[in-house]
């Protein structure tokens, strides 16, 4: 039977993760897993990378974060002592993906402090699509159980099943630390007592055992420490590579269930992302012109009585054949969003430079003083 690594830690885990992504799904096809995840600390910079690598390789990219959490609210100042809890988080379909993208902006807007944290209230706005994993021994619930603070440990657990229902997850871990060893025998418990379903997983900073040492580095250079430095970052263990699936089963003989949850989670997830059109925003217009080519061409034949009184053919035709062009490729909106970005930065005076490109000799630009070069008096082309 197969396995799905859903927690890894790429190069885009700067100064921390050392799993190249190309590498990492390399390995997994070699492996014949069906998919494999992507969860960065913090940030989503290596999804499109990830997505496009996997995708290219035939096996099912699990775009996801291991974000930071805390209880407190992002604006509240006192909220800087919480501490920060690790939580992954899996994108099971499009909406999830947005969310995952809203809450990973609002961690580095709002909730940068150190790290980019996000707050339990933010989670609960943007939960809807999302699969959810208690993470490593830097967890909330297994941090709780670490300082033998059970009651508490449950609560967290029993809010986060109320919050994600069966998207969510007790993860399981053995990378022969002592924390784990006392931490994941009440984890399963805990499964096992409010109905939670486990999942395994590798906790993968590197793809090779004999990484260890290279990482451990990488370590000492986030951390401005030396490498015989005692009292320093580091992770007292050599197992944080990307296991293959016999070593996978290994590890919870008897928690078969967890082993194969992975497969089950990877199934669930339905994300396909698009590349073929450009996502543009859309720009509110007055009720008598819904549609954003109608408003552009009345802004533009507007402006032309202006520029252009006797509104010759020559003009006339100029502005049908770019309007005609803007149209075919989609770009009304494009072009009035940099209309309204242009004006905004001439009311505040901030310099505008001539333009660049096409766009500089383009005859819906002057008209939408985006530019102020006359196309038709200079002979310009579009």
């Amino acid at each position: 039977m197969s396995f799905v690594h859903l927690h890894n830690h790429t190069q885009y885990s700067l100064l921390d993760g050392a799993c190249r992504v190309d590498r990492m799904v390399k390995l997994a096809k070699e492996m014949g897993m069906p998919a494999v995840a992507i969860t960065d600390h913090g940030n989503l910079f290596g999804v499109i990378d990830f997505y496009k690598t996997a995708k290219k390789a035939g096996i099912k990219p699990i775009i996801g974060i291991e974000a930071y959490i805390i209880s407190g609210e992002l604006e509240d100042e006192l909220s800087k002592n919480d501490p920060r809890h690790h939580l992954v988080l899996l994108a099971q379909n499009y909406q999830g993906y947005k969310n995952l993208m809203k809450l990973s902006s609002i961690s580095y807007i709002k909730g940068f402090y150190y790290k980019p944290r996000i707050s339990k209230s933010l989670l609960q706005q943007y939960s809807e699509g999302l699969i959810c994993l208690s993470a490593c021994i830097k967890g909330e619930i297994p941090s709780l159980l670490l300082n033998n603070r059970d009651r508490e440990a449950r609560e967290a657990a029993l809010w986060y099943k109320d919050l994600f229902g069966d998207r969510y997850y007790l993860e399981i871990q053995n990378h022969n630390l002592d924390a784990e060893k006392t931490v994941m025998p009440k984890v399963i418990d805990l499964a096992g007592e409010l109905d939670i379903p486990l999942v395994l997983t590798n906790d993968c900073h590197y793809l090779h055992q004999e990484d260890h040492e290279a990482h451990d580095i990488l370590l000492c250079i986030q951390t401005g420490k030396l490498l015989n430095d005692p009292g320093r970052m580091r992770y007292n263990t050599t197992q944080l590579y990307f296991k293959s699936p016999q070593e996978m089963e290994k590890i919870f003989p008897q928690l078969p269930q967890a082993y194969e949850n992975t497969l089950k989670i990877a199934e669930r997830i339905d994300l396909e992302l698009r590349y073929d059109k450009f996502l543009l925003p859309k720009v509110e217009t007055p009720p008598e012109f819904p549609e954003m080519g109608e408003y552009l061409r009345h802004l533009c034949y507007e402006a032309a009585k202006l520029k252009y009184p006797l509104l010759s053919d020559e003009v006339r035709e100029r502005i049908d054949y770019e309007l005609s062009v803007i149209k075919r490729m989609g770009f009304e909106g494009y072009f009035l969003v940099v209309k309204d970005i242009i004006d905004s930065a001439r009311k505040q005076d901030v310099p505008v430079g001539p333009g660049r490109g096409s766009a500089a000799g383009s005859i819906i630009a002057y008209l939408l003083n985006i530019t102020k070069i006359d196309p038709i008096k200079y002979g310009l082309l579009f």
